[in-house]
């Protein structure tokens, strides 16, 4: 048996031995004939791999028996090739689509390329982000590598500081639309109240898809109502989930902030573990296959409540919250003939927050000094379930495409409270609640058929389709302690601190259906001339129809350089939690609480101010741009874009029942006292917006050394404009009242007018460097007295090192904000959160050291 063991274990490191070591050689050019420089080219499983130089050509010391080799550049469709003898000749297409592939967002059109697209879409592959930053999700990942994209982790922001807020181009987060492999993905049912981004605004939480799954996002930087529908006003996010096979990747991340505003002496918080695994199975010969992902991160609080602060301490707790995510994806096909296949994919994801709420010192009349002789630093809980699914079918049907679909998505946030009390029942109270929540659905069916013409001039593709999707909104009731008043001590303020439950005459369940109907075109006039338009009708239950249209066009003036436009109207329903949404809950103004009541837009209170039904923004908007390729080594888009929106839904300013001096307000006082609020806010179509923007992406590739330099230089710079404050019914003439300078402002900040990317990424052997610096531009803030909080403008630097230990293991090392840059410092009595300053987009967290192990067979 030994014997035969042997023999056997000879046999194996010989014939592993027979393919490892020999030396492959070759070139990669273009579909012209001409070298790709700095093209990737990497042994299939390994993490041995090496770069093209100004010829083109590569040498690699294979360390597989059989090797394949896959060869990748910016621009290009990747090519899988397999390593015989001799010199290896690779001929690279450009990136372009096919009916088994998702296709590249902004056009139907199934042989467009991203260079030929007429308007402007980034192409981020994520598994070479994930693999060399210290951001995990999704969220952090964007917004250090995507300069039109924003996100902020947000804290004393109650539901938004378990999910970040995100947009494009500075417009709110419901005004971009995200696609998961082309279907639209459901939003979240939180809106967003507190913050410094995306107040009174619905949006999706991208961070419900794990960075392991995905394989590359696409995001179109232009409006696209009139070719995806409600919300893509800013532009739309397409998420392309993993469809590798035979392949396993795992890896195990672990990071931690440096503590440096703690009242204790803890040096590191903050502790972000992350570990996710991947594989794919293929099934036959005609491309089936499936592809799981499962990913769980744990991220620990942040505490930077240790800020001098001459008018005393706003919070004793203060930074992010505490975060469980655990993540299942799948992506399927199953082919059922040459021409026909299905397709499945989605996922589930389960999320466990706890947040710092606001402190309740000993003295103060909402504490119970028998429960907490100390006071207490609530803690806001959040359950948050997401699933969706995605099933369809692709089939030829004579010369047309057909793609046929249903998608389901569900979004469920409940809310609790613990290291609370509820102060009218005295010292009997409990100290944790269920404080109820809200769920949003949405089902969609859609039916699209395209079809090329490839001798109507140069080329015409055409495409049309239906859509009929239904959404459910409910919200529902925390249990009766979390809410009401007792009689042990009902003069105190009711319901549990942090976060008073939901009432049950917040209760609600609504629906409304939709349906859309679409047809587009484009036509290559000339090999160098694109016209493309799109046209687009819905219909909502509950406020209409609108009809969109949206006109392309790209020209090739030399082989180098390539013009581009578009114009568009565009169109987002207020969604059914802005419509229906409805709570009582506690705002502190200058460290003072306050009752504040936000009626739902059809409530007897705003039925009486005269305030009208929401209905639909409309916006304009064109963008004109250019994009430069010389050779293959450097590219250059520029792209300056103009968005004017109409009746843009807000959250208005809060309303008070009496001013400062007591007086009771003659319209909305009586009606506020009467409702046991001192303060009350509305949704509402209250304003008018302009953006002016340019986009500016340049890449270059070279070889320094024996190994390659790819330099990014990408950056957004935007100006927002508020044209007008429009009020109505009983508030008409108050328009300071109902939108006024401070809400205006963070409107404002949500835009900042720059944001400056500089990476630099240097791959040599079995080792690999990134810098990158990000400057955040200047923002202003008003704090409760209209005075401007000046928010400086910040640079942060990100340094990773990696090293190939094995041909199957990396480690990656660094630093984010590795020089521990915070945004300016203010007085924690000023700002919205209560902390030493608001969530803006560079964090307020500090240096973060982390280390990342990978793993690829």
């Amino acid at each position: 048996m030994k014997q035969n063991l042997l023999a056997l274990t000879l046999c194996v490191v010989s014939a592993t031995a027979f393919g490892q070591g020999q030396a492959l050689t070759g070139q990669v050019l273009d579909a012209a004939g001409r070298p790709v420089i700095g093209a990737t080219v990497v042994e299939r499983g390994t993490n041995n791999g090496t770069a093209t130089n100004n010829e083109g050509r590569f040498t690699l010391s294979s360390r597989t028996a059989s090797p394949r080799l896959v060869v990748s550049s910016i621009g290009f469709a990747s090519q899988e090739v397999s390593a015989g003898s001799g010199s290896i000749s690779v001929q690279l297409a450009e990136a372009t689509t096919s009916l088994s592939d998702v296709q590249v967002v902004g056009s139907r059109s199934q042989n467009r390329s991203v260079t030929d697209s007429p308007s402007p879409v980034d192409i981020i592959d994520l598994r070479e982000v994930t693999a060399k930053t210290g951001q995990l999700d999704v969220n952090q990942l964007l917004q250090f590598v995507a300069p039109s994209f924003n996100s902020n982790r947000q804290t004393g922001s109650d539901g938004a500081d378990h999910v970040d807020p995100a947009s494009l181009r500075g417009l709110g987060p419901d005004q971009t639309l995200v696609l998961v492999n082309g279907k639209r993905q459901h939003q979240s049912s939180l809106v967003n109240l507190f913050g410094s981004r995306g107040r009174g605004n619905t949006g999706t939480d991208l961070n419900v898809i794990p960075a392991a799954s995905i394989e590359r996002i696409e995001i179109l930087r232009d409006g696209a109502a009139a070719q995806y529908g409600s919300d893509a006003i800013a532009g739309v996010i397409n998420i392309v989930l993993k469809s590798s096979v035979k392949e396993l990747t795992a890896s195990v991340n672990y990071g931690a902030y440096d503590a440096k505003y703690r009242r204790d002496d803890q040096k590191f918080d903050g502790g972000n573990f992350n570990a996710n695994v991947n594989y794919g199975i293929g099934l036959g010969e005609r491309g089936s296959f499936i592809n799981a992902t499962l990913d769980y991160n744990k991220r620990e609080h942040t505490q930077r409540a240790n800020v001098p602060n001459p008018d005393g301490i706003a919070r004793r707790e203060y930074g992010d919250p505490e975060v469980s995510n655990t993540s299942a994806y799948l992506n399927s096909k199953f082919a059922l003939s040459d021409k026909s296949h299905i397709y499945v994919f989605g996922g589930a994801n389960k999320r466990k927050g706890d947040a710092y709420a606001w402190t309740r010192f000993a003295d103060d009349d909402r504490n119970v000094p028998a429960i907490y002789p100390n006071g207490f630093d609530p803690i806001i809980t959040s359950d948050i379930v997401d699933v969706s699914a995605v099933a369809g079918v692709r089939t030829k049907l004579g010369e047309w495409d057909l793609d046929l679909s249903n998608n389901f998505g569900s979004n469920r946030f409940e809310y609790g409270l613990r290291n609370t009390l509820n102060a009218t029942l005295g010292a009997n109270s409990p100290t944790a609640f269920n404080a109820g929540g809200f769920q949003l659905q949405q089902d969609v069916v859609s039916l699209g058929l395209t079809r090329n013409y490839k001798t109507v001039l140069e080329g015409l593709n055409v495409a049309a389709g239906a859509e009929f999707r239904r959404e459910w909104y409910s919200l529902f009731a925390g249990e009766r302690a979390s809410w009401d008043t007792f009689d042990t001590n009902p003069d105190a303020a009711p319901g549990s601190q942090g976060f008073p439950g939901y009432q049950p005459k917040d209760e609600i369940k609504a629906q409304r259906d939709n349906f859309g109907a679409y047809v587009d075109a484009e036509l290559n006039v000339t090999p160098q001339w694109l016209l493309a338009g799109a046209l687009r009708y819905e219909n909502y239950t509950d406020f209409g129809s609108t009809l969109n249209y949206k006109a392309s066009t790209r020209y090739n003036l030399t082989e180098f350089l390539t013009l581009r436009g578009t114009y568009s109207t565009g169109f987002r329903a207020p969604s059914l939690a802005q419509i229906n949404f409805n709570s009582t809950f506690t705002n502190f103004i200058e460290g003072k609480p306050v009752e504040v009541l936000l009626a739902r837009n059809n409530s007897d209170i705003t039925k009486k101010l005269g305030i009208p039904s929401l209905k639909q923004e409309t916006s304009n908007s064109a963008n004109i741009g250019l994009t430069s390729r010389i050779g293959s080594s450097l590219s250059l888009t520029l792209d300056g874009y103009y968005i004017k929106v109409k009746d843009r839904v807000v959250l208005t300013s809060q309303f008070s029942a009496r001013d400062e001096n007591k007086v009771l307000d003659p319209v909305i006082g009586a009606d506020l006292e009467n409702a046991r609020v001192a303060q009350a806010q509305f949704f509402a179509n209250a304003t008018d917006t302009r953006s002016l923007g340019l986009d500016v992406v340049l890449n270059h590739t070279a070889t320094l050394g024996t190994g390659r330099l790819s330099s990014t230089l990408a950056a957004n710079f935007n100006r927002l404009r508020i044209d007008r404050v429009q009020t109505s019914g009983r508030l008409a003439g108050r328009e300071d009242d109902f939108f006024g300078p401070r809400e205006q402002a963070f409107v404002k900040a949500s835009a900042p007018p720059s944001k400056v990317n500089l990476t630099f990424d240097y791959k040599v052997s079995k080792w690999g460097a990134l810098l990158r610096f990000v400057r955040f531009d200047k923002v202003t803030l008003l704090d409760f007295d209209n005075e401007p909080m000046k928010y400086s403008a910040r640079i942060t630097t990100d340094l990773t090192l990696s090293y190939a230990l094995t041909d199957h293991l990396q480690l990656a090392v660094g630093s984010s904000n590795l020089l521990n840059v915070y945004p300016t410092l203010f007085d924690p009595q000023r700002t919205e959160t209560g902390g030493a300053w608001d969530p803006v987009q560079m964090g307020a967290n500090g240096r973060f050291y982390f280390a990342k192990l990978q793993a690829r067979f």
